[in-house]
């Protein structure tokens, strides 16, 4: 299976992209496919291309399918044009030193296009002795000066792939100061770690500021940390926030969904591996069971969880993840509202370029914006 470790975000063309509800699993080991696959090494060619859908359904219960699937053509010229650049799907393992640089470039240049449409001013510091990033919309009206998102980034538990594209947009959207917890980063740093860092600066937010002045989110890891921040803090009896955002994230390191099988992080172009009945991410979860309530929280009691809003896409490695801690949180009795992006990839919303990106975004920060006026 792969692990959520080397989820990093993969970008190209100047746009941006960058775990897991369980499906049944078969009673006896599933068997060695029929055909073996390509070298990893070996990236699909037109030539090997698939030219015609198939469907079979092996005696495991697996599925080995073909689909050619067009872009949709209601989507926006720039994300029909991003959807059909050619990707390699050779794997594109890389050390965690190299993945990380490149990450941190990419996202200092997304920074610099997210200002140009928002403009901020951003210092960094530390809360409760966490290094924290902090964006002040050069517009903040009076009425917000008390309120705060706090963000936990994503980049796959290893890297730092949100605190500037997950913040400057929501900052310049909702007019309202963003915290970006900069947290411990795996494998240095296993489970729980990143939590710790998140609560401790949670709670030190808590004195200056009411509870239901805060809102807690993120995307990918961070969407997975806000869930998991969630559920500490209901076991420490520690006050809600106003509302929760969990955008492509997940529930549950026990059991991988559909999702996994169907997408990489680029939807249906790129590297896919295929999921097995490991543990995911052993490098964030370290020798914890993968189902204990506050790492996976679809396994805690989620009763009395804030308004929470869920946002993913059709394409998105994360989908099942992402949904089904929807249902879960919708079993509990909570405020729970779903968004899915047809056709779209993982974590698309980081791009300054494509339309549906700005509208996700808005969707993002007009719910976060009306939690905190109530």
């Amino acid at each position: 299976m792969r692990h959520l470790s080397s989820l990093t975000l993969l970008f190209a063309a100047s746009f941006s992209t960058a775990v897991f509800y369980g499906a049944q699993q078969p009673a006896a080991a599933p068997e060695k496919p029929a055909t073996t696959p390509l070298p990893a090494h070996q990236p699909t060619t037109a030539a090997d291309a698939p030219q015609r859908d198939s469907s079979f359904i092996d005696d495991q219960g697996r599925a080995h399918v073909t689909r050619i699937v067009p872009v949709p053509s209601y989507l926006s010229r720039q994300t029909r044009y991003w959807l059909s650049e050619p990707m390699s799907d050779a794997d594109p393992h890389e050390p965690l030193a190299q993945r990380r640089a490149g990450t941190d470039k990419w996202a200092l240049g997304a920074s610099k296009e997210w200002l140009r449409l928002y403009p901020a001013e951003l210092t960094e510091e530390k809360i409760a002795g966490v290094p924290v990033r902090i964006i002040v919309p050069a517009d903040l009206p009076a009425a917000n000066k008390d309120k705060v998102l706090l963000n936990l980034h994503g980049g796959g538990f290893n890297s730092d792939s949100g605190s500037y594209t997950e913040t400057i947009p929501m900052a310049g959207m909702a007019k309202i100061k963003v915290i970006a917890v900069l947290y411990r980063l795996a494998p240095e740093h296993p489970f729980p770690a990143a939590l710790d860092d998140s609560i401790a600066v949670y709670r030190e937010l808590l004195k200056t500021h009411k509870p239901e002045q805060i809102v807690i989110y993120g995307t990918s890891a961070g969407a997975i940390l806000t869930g998991e921040v969630a559920v500490k803090l209901k076991q420490s009896g520690l006050p809600m926030p106003a509302a929760l955002g969990i955008f492509s994230g997940m529930g549950d390191f026990a059991r991988a969904g559909d999702s996994l099988a169907l997408y990489s992080l680029r939807g249906f172009s790129g590297h896919l591996d295929p999921p097995d009945d490991n543990a995911h991410d052993p490098e964030y979860v370290g020798s914890l069971d993968p189902k204990d309530p506050v790492l996976s929280p679809i396994y805690a009691d989620l009763h009395g969880m804030p308004p929470t809003l869920f946002i993913t896409s059709g394409r998105d490695l994360l989908l099942s993840g992402t949904i089904n801690l929807h249902r879960a949180f919708l079993n509990a009795g909570n405020d729970a509202r779903l968004v899915v992006y047809d056709a779209l990839p993982h974590a698309f919303w980081y791009s300054t370029k494509l339309p549906e990106s700005l509208e996700a975004n808005h969707v993002m920060a007009d719910f976060m914006a009306k939690q905190l006026a109530k």
